[in-house]
Order: C-alpha cells, then structure tokens, then sequence
C-alpha cells in the first residue's frame, strides 16, 4: 500500500490495488473492450454480442456474487424503485406485442442497458475512488480511438462524407458514424469535469483540461451535429456548475483551440462550416437525413396515438414504419469508406429515444423510463449544488448524464457503444442516490486517494463504503 501528502501524486501499489479493486475490472473492461475493431465489412454491429456486451454481463455476474456475499452497497427505497421501475415497462411491452417473441431479444437488450448494467455500478463502485477509476476509463477510450479517428481524416482512410473517405468513424466502422463521436465526447465531459473540479490536484486538473483540448479536433472531425450539441449544452453545464471564473477560462482555451486548428491550419474548415450552417437549416432548407429523421418521429407519434398506453411493442418499430410514415422517408442511408464496402443501411429506429420509447412502450414505459431518469438528474444536481459528497465526482456523473439525455433527443441505442449508456446511468445513479445513511465520503482525500490504491475493498467485509 502506498501513502501519500495531500496534493501529491504517488505511484500505487499494483497488487495491492488490483487486490482492492478487481470487481471493477469488468467494469472497466466494459469500457475498454470498445477498442476492439469491429471485423471487416461487419458495417453494423446491431444484434451481435461485442467484447465489451460480453464484459458486461460479467460485470453483472460478479456483482450478484459480491451481492450474496455483502460486499456491495445498500440502496434506499428509492434507490431500488428507480433502478427496478424500467424492468416492470419492458416486461408489459414484451407481453402486449404483437409477437412477443420477436421483442424478446429487445427486452433483453433494454433489460441489460437501463436496468441489469446500471443497478450493477451503482452496487459495485463503493467510493469515489473506485468511481475516478470507472471515468478514466473513458478518458482512455475517448484519446485512443480519437487517434485513429485524427488519422482517419489525414489519410483519406475513413467514412465516406461529401465523397471523401475524410470522417472519423475510429474503429467503429461506417455502420455507426456516431461510436466514436459518442465515446469521444464521454471522455472530452469527463476531462473537462476533472479539469474544472476543486479538490483534485494541480498537476491532474492540468492533464485533464489538456485531454479536453485535445480531444476537441476528433469530435469535429466526427462531423457529427447531435455529438457538437450535446457536448457543448453538458460541458456548458458542467463549467456553470463549477464556477463562472473557471467557466471562463475553459472558455477561452476552447475557442483558442478552435481558431488555431480550423482557422489557422485549415482542419476540416470547409466541411466543419458546411456541417455547422445545417444546423441551423433544419426547417427551412433541411438535407435528406433531417428530412427522414422528421419523417420517422411523425410515424413513432402515429405509433403511440395508435396504441397509447402500451405502445406496438419492443421491436415493433421496424415492422409499423410503413404503414406511419409519409411518402417522403428514403429507403435508407448511404455507408462506405474505412475498409468497408458501399452498403444501403436501412431505417429501423425513429433516432429519438424519447420517441423510441413513447412508440414501442407507451405511456407507461416512459413513465418508467424517463421518470426515472428525471429523477436521478433533480437529485444529482441537488446533492452536487448543496456541497455534498465529493464534487469531481458530481461533475462527472451529471456531466455525462446531461450529455446522454441531450444525445437521445435526436439519436437512440444501437451499435457497440450502446453499452455505455448503461454505465453512464449507473454512474449518475451511484452519485444521485446515496446508500443509507451516506454523507461525504469520510477519510478520504479527494485529490489523492484514487492515485494511492487506498480504497474500500480493504474494509471489513459487509460493511459499504459511503459515496
């Protein structure tokens, strides 16, 4: 075991903290199996069982042994109800459709990411130590597959866009232009949560607002406007939540950054105003992929209008779409490009996971789900303004929270990174609702304990550490 001085940085005892911590080490093998590229020609990974789905169901395993041991935490009443409510809408949407054996597959999938995977890092991730391990995980990802992503533009070797093989997919594929996007974007909130955060240490708030710049050339080089905008509302979030002075300078460190690498080098600058100027031409002149996304919500509402309450059922989208959609939806979306050959992707979701759900769970599997996670962002938020707990952590958690929300605004789950949708919850939910009876994590120094190996595992067994 390692110690330290408050504020100082020293090197961790492997061993010790591999004895420690290992049941997060599916977790973080969750996260980090998503650098795995997908094989070649595979342009979607939809329906399959990836590396890092795989880490998770063994994540869920060891929590239900650490559970029969009591080795996790306790949840409130609360805690559970929020957790479990999402399970009783899928098995009522599973049931009420049209053929429940069709939705099984997808309650299968919606069980695993909104319910089994959360409940699991809320039980296992003890302490904000443990918590600080599961986030850099996404920095980690985030700067990995940016690179490949950053060499994807410069050699002319990814994603077809505009008839150039210029878009930053990363090892993701053409199938899913938004995974890397996405998993860029979760470590860009996390590094700028740990860059603005007081309490941590000089040197890694230093290293972490350095990843968040660069971070910044992969994610527009994704050419993906949902990923921009969510990640600018989250880290405007996160800046206001940590203070107006610090706001600032992250502020101006950004717009630095963007002035040097699109106007002075050029990077992108065409296509980056062109991809920026359709933002803002959603009604008024909008491209073909707007106009189908505003075709596919009219038919997931004409869905939910059909069937209210209950919705047409898990899976049942893909099977109604036509029979809701106008005249003016395309047969489906163009990919190519980063070794894959050209392939007619069709159109199977809505691209709203509000809407997803409204058309396919009804009222009472928004109820459920939504509600559920408007709750954990009322009292992530409350508990991170009333000074409780430990505040890196809070800006992390409602961070990345805020980005996932805002992301399921015109986007839903789909491709390998889905899986990390259910980490981020379990992530806003371990910092939203505390065990009983927590309070601010006693004994530890926030800015040193994650660095020293000194964390709850070593504890009397039974006894849950406090959040």
């Amino acid at each position: 075991m390692s110690l330290a001085l408050p504020g100082r940085w020293v090197r961790p005892d492997v061993p010790d903290l591999l004895r420690r911590h290992w049941p997060l080490l599916p977790l973080a093998a969750t996260v980090l199996f998503l650098l795995a590229p997908l094989p070649a020609g595979d342009a979607t990974a939809s329906g399959k069982v990836g590396p890092a789905d795989a880490a998770s169901l063994l994540l869920v395993l060891v929590c239900a042994v650490q559970a029969l041991r009591g080795r996790v935490r306790e949840l409130t009443p609360l805690g559970v109800l929020v957790l479990g409510a999402p399970a009783v809408g899928l098995a009522v949407a599973t049931m009420t459709a049209g053929d429940p054996y069709a939705a099984l597959p997808g309650f299968v999938r919606y069980l695993q990411v909104f319910v089994l995977v959360p409940a699991a890092v809320v039980l296992l991730v003890r302490d904000a130590a443990e918590f600080r391990l599961a986030a850099g995980c996404f920095v980690v990802l985030a700067l990995v597959q940016g690179a490949v992503g950053v060499v994807q533009y410069a050699t002319h070797t990814g994603a077809s866009y505009q008839g150039e093989d210029v878009r930053a997919v990363g090892t993701f594929g053409p199938g899913d232009v938004m995974g890397m996007a996405t998993v860029v974007a979760y470590g860009l909130i996390v590094a700028t949560a740990a860059g603005l955060a007081p309490g941590l240490p000089r040197c890694l708030r230093r290293i972490a607002g350095g990843c968040a710049l660069v971070l910044v050339l992969p994610l527009v080089l994704s050419f993906s406007r949902g990923a921009w905008i969510a990640t600018f509302g989250a880290a405007v979030l996160v800046m206001a939540l940590a203070g107006i002075r610090r706001a600032l300078k992250v502020v101006a460190a950004l717009v630095a950054a963007g002035v040097v690498l699109v106007g002075g080098f050029g990077v992108g600058s065409e296509m980056v105003a062109e991809r920026l100027t359709s933002i803002t031409q959603v009604s008024s002149a909008p491209d073909q992929s707007v106009t189908d996304r505003y075709t596919m919500w009219a038919a997931a509402e004409s869905m939910w209008r059909e069937r209210p309450a209950i919705g047409v059922g898990l899976k049942g989208f893909p099977a109604n779409r036509d029979g809701h959609a106008s005249l003016g939806l395309s047969s489906g979306s163009d990919t190519a490009g980063a070794g894959q050959a050209y392939l007619r992707q069709p159109l199977l979701s809505p691209h709203n996971m509000y809407l997803l759900i409204l058309s396919e769970q009804g009222l009472i599997g928004l109820v459920a789900l939504v509600g559920g996670w408007a709750a954990l962002l009322v009292a992530g938020l409350r508990r991170l303004t009333s000074g409780g707990g430990v505040r890196d952590c809070g800006l992390i958690a409602i961070g990345l929270f805020a980005w996932q929300l805002t992301d399921f605004l015109y986007a839903d789950i789909g491709g390998p990174s889905t899986v990390l949708t259910g980490v981020i919850i379990g992530l806003a939910a371990w910092w939203a609702l505390p065990s009983r009876g927590a309070g601010p994590l006693a004994g530890a120094d926030a800015g040193t304990e994650a660095f020293t190996g000194v964390g709850s595992r070593g504890r009397t067994p039974g006894v849950a550490a406090r959040p």
